[in-house]
């Protein structure tokens, strides 16, 4: 009997690119978005079916969950993939956009996390694979908040790994670096005010590199292939790096003082 999967924000991206290759892979795919109404692809594929869901609605989270075991008997795996990436100047940022930002990369995950655990404690176990970043244990200028979310999502979900362990349910954390997607362009937030021209030339330079970073990432489709991997092996592995620079930053972040590797960024990012 073929597995299953739930993957959350399915509609571009890492997320939409997921659920085709678990697709690819023979896998059942439950492919879940705010808007199922808007795809144009996803909905073209037998072993596909997609509900509406939003992370910040538990009735959502809960409709979709149940909607998705009765038609594939069970879910095997949950991709905790929907968020997106605020940055720009925190002086400038107003409570409503911080709440934003964390009411769905970390309270949205911690939901539907939250709702799948009865259901694979039931069953006998299951996978939760969050997707954190390399920001979840390293930061770059201007993007406070959103590393402040994918730091929680780190801390969370190792801490739950100690709770779920007793009924075989596996806690696994994805941290990708620098990949093609709309996190640098069309889904990006990047907050600045004219009333703060102080952090100007900061932002105008941090900017140049950070884009650049985004053209020159790697595809979605590598991200895929490590969440299938993750999904896939039996082992008790947590922490998964992909993508560039990823497992460099975090390697030198561990090995080096605080100084030395601040120095690294601060030279990378030309200030």
């Amino acid at each position: 009997m073929p597995k299953t999967v739930l993957i959350t924000g399915t509609s571009s991206g890492i997320g939409k690119l997921t659920a085709i290759y678990f697709a690819q892979q023979g896998w059942n795919v439950a492919a879940t978005m705010r808007n199922p109404s808007k795809d144009k692809e996803l909905c073209n594929l037998s072993n596909v079916k997609l509900y509406s869901l939003d992370v910040t609605d538990n009735h959502s989270i809960q409709s979709a969950i149940a909607c998705a075991i009765q038609e594939f008997g069970k879910i095997d795996v949950l991709v905790n993939n929907a968020g997106f990436g605020v940055d720009g100047v925190f002086e400038a940022m107003n409570d409503e956009i911080i709440e934003q930002q964390f009411n769905t990369n970390v309270f949205g995950l911690m939901r539907v996390t939250r709702a799948i655990i009865p259901h694979m404690r039931d069953q006998g176990g299951g996978t939760i694979i969050q997707i954190a970043s390399m920001g979840g244990r390293i930061t770059f200028p201007l993007y406070s908040i959103y590393h402040g979310s994918k730091w929680a999502v780190e801390g969370f979900s190792e801490a739950l790994h100690y709770e779920l362990e007793p009924f075989n349910i596996k806690v696994k954390i994805i941290e990708p670096g620098a990949i093609k997607t709309e996190f640098y362009g069309n889904g990006r937030q990047f907050i600045m005010s004219d009333d703060l021209p102080m952090y100007k030339s900061l932002v105008d330079t941090v900017e140049k590199v950070s884009q650049e970073a985004g053209r020159n990432g790697e595809p979605p489709e590598v991200v895929a292939k490590v969440i299938f991997q993750a999904a896939s092996d039996r082992s008790s592995k947590m922490r998964y790096s992909v993508g560039q620079p990823a497992p460099l930053l975090l390697m030198l972040r561990k090995l080096l003082p605080d100084s030395w590797y601040f120095s690294i960024i601060k030279r990378s990012y030309k200030i």
